[in-house]
């Protein structure tokens, strides 16, 4: 089974920064596109950033120009640098992975992996 630890929110000041960290472990063959999505009180989960298995990465307007997403292919471990974070950024972040798992040397098809969320908090 894959499962996805994330770690690294907390709370921050506004112009502050932090790094999220999600790592990937399990029974996987190859890890295809790696992600963060973000989710507020009452609004619904939104793509912040993704990679992919070639290291392109896309970013939500909101979050352009202020944080970087990368990848280290050598311990499937995906990270989020957020500077310069504003208030509305505040949110649940949670680590996305698009995995083939492996069971018994049989390679699966590709599926959604779903971290458990760690919270962001923007305040002064």
């Amino acid at each position: 089974q894959v499962q996805l630890v994330e770690s690294g929110g907390g709370l921050v000041q506004p112009g502050g920064s932090l790094r999220l960290t999600c790592a990937a472990s399990g029974s996987i063959h190859s890890i295809n596109t790696m992600a963060w999505y973000r989710q507020a009180p009452g609004k619904q989960r939104d793509l912040v950033a993704s990679i992919t298995s070639r290291s392109r990465a896309e970013y939500a307007d909101s979050v352009k120009g202020r944080f970087t997403i990368s990848r280290d292919r050598a311990t499937n471990t995906v990270y989020l640098k957020m500077n310069t974070l504003k208030p509305e950024d505040t949110a649940v972040y949670y680590c996305y992975v698009k995995a083939r798992p492996t069971k018994w040397e049989v390679v699966g098809e590709n599926r959604d992996y779903w971290g458990q969320g760690t919270q962001v908090t923007v305040s002064s």
